[in-house]
């Protein structure tokens, strides 16, 4: 093939701006749109023309992958703010695969009448305000539900037997609290001593993607794990406390 009608990325390894449109799916008024909030660079000026890079490439799906997880434009902006201008390609798309779902079942959207269908029962204002305090059914900015529907039963269930709204916001808020803690520090872990590893491997981002998705099951499952030996725990040293205070009191003393 001639070299002067080349494709532009083949010689340069530079994007035009249909090539980028079709590389991520985007349209050229979304892109140009992006472009002027400062979500991503301006294009590369080669004469009158412009181009585009692997950079443009990664923080564009990076975008996608924000707007799938809900973010509002607001929300994308502040979290594209706190990742260096400098960052690779390779960098951007640890950011993407840590954003990536760790539940094996994502949530289902429906109507509260087909929530109420799918349930068999109407469901109050407090029944589902239980259910979101309990991570089970959250309603969404358009009045519908996202639906875990793997724990619905189990969120009938606690309905049935009465379980208070007030302890299940309480308990959503000790879990938000905590895994928002979580988070940051398995995100710190991996950014530290993890993604340097196989940066400096020379192996592509796809191949740490590959590594998450194998340790999410792993990782829930320790979680789990160390919830329930920290609750056995906790009994027992709640059973010792309680011992210890039906005691006589020059029992107590001995101690």
């Amino acid at each position: 093939m001639d070299e002067s009608v080349a494709p532009v990325e083949s010689v340069r390894g530079l994007l035009t701006l249909d090539e980028l449109t079709n590389r991520v799916g985007m349209s050229v008024r979304n892109i140009r749109f992006y472009t002027t909030k400062g979500l991503v660079p301006p294009p590369i000026r080669r004469g009158r023309s412009g181009y585009y890079s692997p950079d443009h490439v990664a923080r564009l799906e990076l975008v996608q992958e924000l707007q799938a997880h809900g973010f509002t434009l607001s929300a994308i902006e502040k979290y594209l703010a706190g990742i260096p201008a400098d960052a690779s390609p390779e960098d951007i798309a640890l950011h993407r695969t840590m954003l990536a779902p760790w539940q094996a079942d994502l949530p289902v959207e429906m109507s509260r009448a087909e929530l109420e269908r799918r349930t068999g029962r109407s469901l109050s204002e407090e029944d589902l305000a239980t259910l979101a305090a309990l991570g089970i059914a959250f309603r969404t900015k358009r009045g519908r539900y996202e639906v875990a529907v793997s724990q619905l039963s189990v969120g009938l269930g606690l309905l049935d037997l009465g379980f208070p709204m007030e302890a299940a916001i309480a308990a959503g808020e000790v879990y938000a609290d905590h895994g928002r803690r979580i988070a940051k520090e398995l995100n710190e872990l991996f950014r530290t001593m993890v993604w340097p590893v196989y940066k400096e491997s020379g192996a592509p981002p796809e191949q740490l993607r590959s590594v998450v998705e194998r340790l999410k099951p792993l990782s829930i499952a320790s979680l789990v794990s160390a919830y329930e030996a920290a609750m056995d725990e906790t009994r027992r040293e709640e059973i010792a406390a309680r011992s210890r205070r039906t005691r006589p009191a020059k029992d107590r003393a001995q101690d």
